[in-house]
């Protein structure tokens, strides 16, 4: 208890700007913390996702069907997210190209490619989102709190400058109150560090497996885009 006491006490004896570094390196731990947290739960959420859309998908169910499934969860207001966006972007595309008879079998696919793209672009930047935080927290908190650090010594010592005796009791609060804001930057910025590689890491595995889906996706789109346009040139 003496421990918490005489630490709350440094914290409070510092000077203003050392005070004011203390309260940003605070915030962004909170905030660090905050995000880490969403962004785990987002990205075991999107795991799971995953698995349950790709077994569907793989189960030899008709594609239209399945696109009609995601259009009653539309119409309850569950907007899709993940694999289930690219694949109705590009299945959507492709039933419109597919009604156009000027477009030939490769204009179709590409259509259809380019609009997964899109959708593809659109969950990076749900995945990696508030990521470039967590790197900026982990990267400057040791800076920010050795700032604070430096100035609480700068300003212990012209305290000296009034002392008629210079004794390392007269010195060594001064240095303590600096030293914390220098401990708060760490205990800010490793958390941080730690959890953007793990985040980081587990968001190219996602996109790279979304990547896989859309190659796939668009082999079987190819197949039935040759075949779609072969049977309008029987009937002709």
């Amino acid at each position: 208890m003496t421990q918490e006491l005489g630490l709350l006490e440094l914290v409070l004896g510092a000077s203003l700007l050392v005070q004011i570094v203390m309260l940003i390196l605070v915030l962004a731990s909170i905030t660090s913390w905050f995000l880490i947290i969403q962004r785990t739960m987002l990205m075991r959420r999107t795991d799971d996702e995953l698995l349950s859309f790709e077994e569907r998908f793989w189960s030899g169910i008709d594609l239209a069907q399945l696109y009609r499934e995601g259009n009653q969860a539309v119409a309850d207001g569950q907007l899709p997210t993940g694999v289930e966006s690219i694949f109705r972007a590009g299945f959507k595309e492709f039933s419109r190209l597919s009604q156009q008879s000027d477009i030939d079998a490769d204009g179709m696919l590409e259509g259809s490619r380019r609009a997964m793209k899109v959708a593809l672009m659109r969950e990076t930047d749900r995945i990696e989102q508030h990521l470039p935080f967590l790197a900026s927290v982990g990267s400057t908190s040791p800076y920010i709190g050795l700032f604070g650090t430096v100035w609480g010594i700068m300003h212990s010592f012209r305290g000296l400058a009034n002392a008629t005796q210079a004794t390392l009791a007269t010195v060594a609060p001064g240095i303590s109150e600096a030293l914390i804001a220098t401990a708060m930057g760490l205990f800010a910025a490793i958390p941080a560090v730690l959890a953007y590689n793990k985040l980081a890491a587990r968001s190219d595995v996602l996109l790279n497996r979304y990547e896989t889906f859309v190659d796939e996706f668009s082999g079987i789109l190819q197949r039935q885009a040759y075949a779609l346009r072969a049977q309008q040139g029987q009937r002709r």
